[in-house]
């Protein structure tokens, strides 16, 4: 038991019937990995925040962690996820002492899940035995086919990972544990959108898809998001905003935002022709949604966001996966309680900033915004044809995916509603 003297007895209680609730990737092992991903947005922050060679988080911090989190929350469900780096490098006695926590502290009223992102690359028997025995969903990196996979997925000697990755699918498969994929959509694989796709949902037989855009700028390594030089954004459709070119803006193996649209205009008429109701694809179905007037199911395309924070192991926390620079540090739970950090008026303002800082280019003129918001803020690397900046280094692409599934919306819709008649 901790022994800390921080004040979550003297938190005021919250309303009865009111309920709360965030998310938070945590990084118990910092951005320490097994792999060398060429891509790696997260690799670079052992440097940044000048982790130690291999971080752990403590016994003493995971147990602190565990509680906070339950108590800041009054949901019947919390959701625990384990990202890194690569998580599974802190082995299963780790694991063993989080779901310990876990169904010690929880709420008479509350069930707790876990889910665990994973390269894939250690897991094994006693491993899966494990996942299966406490339910936790598991998020298994893979880019496509051998052939796309291991041209950017390698480990730290350089060797591929893609049949280890392989045989994970096939060892969680086999014991019926739920697992997602999650593919970065970088420069390479973009051009062979069916070949991924396939390979993904016939090959592996994963039924749940996350396709994750890969844009970085050149200089992510030490520059956070909103602080680059506005005034050398380059507009939007010309060459500086397009990987490889002279000057670009993104990193080369970012994703070509045109490439990205013609990526997911091609699996959507393959997927809506072929896997509609049997496949989940998470841009998919939160577009689906978004056009019945329901909340969107993912960040990225909500109106609004903040409520995705990143704590890495030594209790630091940031306002999301996506901005652990110093810049956007706004707490640490050894010695702020996990509730004041969460729902501080910092952390509201960077959710409002996503919706506030929009370019009038979008607030005014474009006909998809209440499907996509911006997109990610911290891909708003162009500026518009009028010279504003803080348009989306996607928007090309996103704009061509929209337009392009207007013609078989109504239809899915006619679908969704006649289901739910069926169901009444």
């Amino acid at each position: 038991m901790t022994t800390d003297t921080e004040p979550s007895a003297i938190i005021a209680p919250l309303p009865v019937g009111y309920k709360k609730r965030f998310h938070a990737m945590v990084k118990p092992s910092g951005a320490f990995c097994n792999l060398n991903c060429t891509y790696c947005y997260y690799l670079h922050k052992q440097e940044l925040l000048h982790q130690p060679h291999a971080p752990s988080m403590s016994d003493e911090m995971l147990e602190r962690h565990i509680r906070q989190y339950i108590e800041a929350q009054t949901s019947d469900e919390v959701v625990f996820s384990w990202q890194g780096g690569e998580p599974t490098l802190l082995g299963l006695d780790f694991f063993r002492k989080v779901v310990e926590l876990q169904t010690r502290y929880k709420k008479p009223f509350q069930r707790i899940e876990n889910d665990l992102q994973t390269n894939g690359t250690l897991l094994d028997m006693e491993w899966v035995f494990f996942l299966k025995q406490h339910n936790f969903l598991i998020g298994l990196s893979c880019d496509g086919p051998k052939r796309l996979h291991d041209l950017n997925r390698i480990t730290r000697g350089g060797m591929p990972t893609h049949d280890k990755v392989v045989a994970a699918a096939r060892l969680l498969q086999q014991q019926g544990i739920p697992a997602n994929v999650l593919c970065v959509v970088s420069r390479d694989n973009a051009k062979y959108p069916l070949d991924v796709y396939r390979f993904l949902t016939r090959e592996l037989d994963m039924r749940r898809l996350q396709f994750i855009p890969c844009v970085e700028p050149k200089n992510f390594h030490h520059v956070a998001p909103q602080h680059w030089d506005a005034d050398r954004l380059p507009v939007v459709g010309t060459q500086q905003a397009k990987p490889c070119a002279p000057n670009s803006v993104v990193t080369d193996w970012s994703v070509d935002p045109e490439d990205w649209g013609s990526f997911l205009c091609k699996i959507w008429d393959f997927w809506f022709s072929r896997d509609y109701g049997k496949k989940y694809v998470d841009l998919f179905e939160t577009v689906v949604a978004q056009s019945l007037g329901l909340p969107a199911q993912k960040c990225v395309t909500a109106e609004f966001c903040g409520k995705g924070l990143a704590m890495e192991h030594n209790g630091e926390v940031f306002a999301c996966d996506h901005y652990v620079y110093p810049e956007y540090r706004i707490g640490n739970i050894q010695t702020t309680h996990w509730r004041e950090i969460a729902y501080s008026k910092t952390q509201q303002q960077f959710g409002f900033a996503k919706r506030d800082t929009l370019p009038a280019y979008c607030r005014n003129q474009c006909p998809h915004l209440n499907l996509c918001w911006g997109e990610c803020p911290k891909n708003r690397l162009v500026r518009c044809p009028q010279g504003e900046a803080g348009l989306n280094y996607l928007c090309p692409g996103l704009k061509k995916f929209y337009v392009h599934i207007q013609r078989d919306l109504p239809e899915i819709l006619r679908r969704v509603k006649r289901q739910k008649k069926m169901l009444a």
